[in-house]
């Protein structure tokens, strides 16, 4: 009879395998997201948190359906998830207080400051015109 440790470190998703240290790796996310927690949240990019939030969430459901079953995949990314709707949520807060209406809040954290792409975009068109 093997011992616990042997048939972890044998199984399909053991540190043998990518299945393993994919998502071992995948915690630097959640850590860079949670120590972006204490940063000033108008220096908190609302298009990132937004990209990590969905693929927190459609790979938290996707670790369940693949084969094998990856808990450890399921668990990183419920984790990215919840940290990035923690400071898409911040940024809601912080734009509504500082007097935004709620399609607003939502297109700045969607596109970023409104006038910064909107000038982006004249930018760009005076290049291209060029």
């Amino acid at each position: 009879m093997s011992s616990a440790f042997a048939r972890f470190l044998s199984s399909e998703t053991g540190p043998k395998t990518v299945h393993f240290w994919a998502p071992v790796l995948k915690w630097s996310l959640v850590f860079a997201g949670a120590s972006d927690m204490v940063r000033p949240v108008e220096k908190v990019s609302g298009t990132q948190q937004l990209a990590l939030f969905a693929t927190g969430v459609i790979w938290t459901r996707w670790s369940f359906v693949i084969r094998p079953k990856n808990y450890l995949l399921a668990s990183v990314n419920f984790f990215l998830g919840s940290v990035a709707g923690y400071q898409i949520l911040r940024i809601y807060n912080w734009r509504r207080s500082i007097g935004d209406d709620i399609p607003s809040a939502f297109k700045y954290i969607a596109a970023g400051d409104a006038s910064t792409v909107s000038k982006k975009i004249e930018e760009v068109k005076a290049e291209v015109a060029n």
